[in-house]
C-alpha cells in the first residue's frame, strides 16, 4: 500500500469519528413533489441547521459546500452528483463536516435507497428518521408542484434568490417576497430562505432582472474594500463555448491608491461566489471595467 493509499485509509477513519456524533434526518419523497421547497421547514422543525440536498450542503441560508447536481450537462452526472459519487466532491463536503462539527443534518433523496447512499458516501450514521413529504403536503400541493417542475421546469434550492423569467428584464418579479427594503437609499436584504430556479436545460431565450443581479452584486461590492460604487450591470444568458450559465459584465469605480489588477481579481471571486452562493448558477465569465477612481477630495 502507497503512502497515498495510507493516508487516505486514516483520513476516511478520522471522518468516520468525526461523523459518529452527527444524528441523520431524511427527507423523502418523489422528484418535483416540493421537498426542496419544505426543507427548511422540516428541518426547523427538527432543530436541524444544515441541509443536503441536489448535491449542495447548506446552512441556513448558505451554500456552504458542493455544486448543484442541476449544473451537470447529463441526468446520469446529475445523479452522481447528487450522491456524492466524485471524490472531490465528497471530500469537500467531508471537510466542512470536519470544520464546522454539525450536530444533525437533514438529508433530502427521492426515496429511502437514495438518501441511505448519499449517507454512506459521506461517512455519515445510519439515518434515525424519516420523514416523507406525505406527511407535510396534501395530495393537492405535490401535484401542484408537479405540474410546475413538469410545464415550467422550475426547481426549489433552499436558499434566497431571485426568479428568473423568459423574456423578463428591468423589473424583480417577486412572489416570494426575496428581497426587501428597509426605505429608500437603504440596502436591501433578504427575508425568504425559498427560491424557484429553472434549469438551463429546460427553458428557451431568457432574461434576467436588472435589479435583482444589481442587488446581489452591489451587496457583494459593499463588502469589499476599494470599491467606491458600482456604474452598471448587465447579466444574460451565454451559450457557446462556456456552456450554458450566466455571463456578468460590471462597471465600477474604485478608490484612489489601490491596484487595479490586485482589485479587480478579488471583485471576480467574490461577486462569484456570492452570486453562485445565492443562486446555486453557473458563473461562466465575468468581466470588470474599470469606469474611474473616486478621490477622497472630489466632490
Amino acid at each position: 500500500m502507497s503512502l497515498f493509499d495510507i493516508g487516505n485509509k486514516v483520513s476516511d477513519i478520522v471522518n468516520d469519528k468525526l461523523n459518529e456524533k452527527i444524528k441523520v434526518y431524511a427527507f423523502v419523497g418523489p422528484s418535483g413533489t416540493g421537498k426542496s421547497y419544505r426543507a427548511q421547514m422540516v428541518a426547523n422543525s427538527k432543530g436541524v441547521e444544515y441541509i443536503i440536498d441536489d448535491g449542495l450542503l447548506i446552512c441556513g441560508n448558505e451554500v456552504v459546500a458542493g455544486v448543484s447536481a442541476k449544473k451537470a450537462p447529463t441526468k446520469i452526472e446529475t445523479v452522481k452528483n447528487a450522491l456524492f459519487q466524485d471524490e472531490a466532491k465528497k471530500k469537500e463536503i467531508q471537510e466542512v463536516f470536519r470544520k464546522r462539527k454539525p450536530k444533525s443534518i437533514l438529508i433530502l433523496g427521492t426515496s429511502d435507497g437514495m438518501v441511505q447512499k448519499i449517507a454512506n458516501n459521506l461517512s455519515l450514521p445510519e439515518i434515525s428518521e424519516t420523514i416523507y413529504i406525505t406527511d407535510v403536503a396534501t395530495q393537492d400541493e405535490m401535484e401542484t408542484a408537479r405540474r410546475i417542475r413538469v410545464t415550467q421546469g422550475k426547481h426549489v434550492i433552499p436558499v434566497p434568490t431571485f426568479e428568473i423569467k423568459k423574456d423578463f428584464s428591468g423589473y424583480l418579479l417577486d412572489p416570494l417576497q426575496i428581497f426587501k427594503s428597509n426605505g429608500k437609499g437603504n440596502a436591501p436584504y433578504v427575508s425568504e430562505k425559498s427560491l424557484i430556479r429553472p434549469a438551463f436545460s429546460y427553458m428557451g431565450n431568457f432574461t434576467i432582472s436588472d435589479t435583482a443581479i444589481k442587488q446581489i452584486i452591489e451587496i457583494s461590492l459593499k463588502k469589499i474594500k476599494g470599491v467606491y460604487k458600482m456604474s452598471r450591470a448587465i447579466v444574460r444568458k451565454h451559450e457557446g463555448g462556456y456552456g450554458d450559465g450566466v455571463y456578468i459584465y460590471i462597471e465600477i469605480v474604485i478608490e484612489f491608491g489601490y491596484n487595479i489588477i490586485e482589485l479587480t481579481e478579488i471583485i471576480k471571486n467574490r461577486v462569484k461566489k456570492e452570486v453562485e452562493n445565492l443562486t446555486a448558477m453557473n458563473v461562466l465569465k465575468m468581466e470588470i471595467l474599470v469606469k474611474n477612481i473616486h478621490f477622497e477630495n472630489n466632490k
